[in-house]
């Protein structure tokens, strides 16, 4: 089982950034995928973005792409998620999740997930 917590949520201004982060621990985390996904108040969890073990394929949702980018440092135990020009509809709790394989976008594929961060857009 890995263990999976993030941080760096908070409240911005839309067109601001932020830059969340998850970190890991496990016996073979870095073997697995990671993904992010969010859920906002009344919705369902929504994918965001996920990247392979080695962080060399990454892949993102229509609803982010070209504003958000999926980074993983093996090294230092860390998954991110980069948000740039953020608007009031990205509000939600992120999570980071992981799971043996990779290219999937349903939350039912991962196993392991996070406690949550929020993040809150005003406009």
């Amino acid at each position: 089982q890995e263990q999976l917590v993030e941080s760096g949520g908070g409240l911005v201004q839309a067109g601001g950034s932020l830059r969340l982060s998850c970190a890991y621990s496990g016996r073979t985390f870095s073997r697995y995928a990671v993904a992010w996904f969010r859920q906002a108040p009344g919705k369902e969890r929504e994918f965001v973005a996920t990247t392979n073990w080695s962080g060399d394929s990454t892949y993102t949702g229509d609803s982010v792409k070209g504003r958000f980018t999926i980074s993983r440092d093996n090294a230092k135990n860390m998954v991110y998620l980069q948000m740039n020009s953020l608007k009031p509809e990205d509000t939600a709790v992120y999570y980071c999740a992981a799971t043996r394989g990779y290219g999937y976008t349903r939350p039912s594929v991962y196993l392991d997930w996070g406690q949550g961060t929020q993040v809150t857009v005003s406009s």
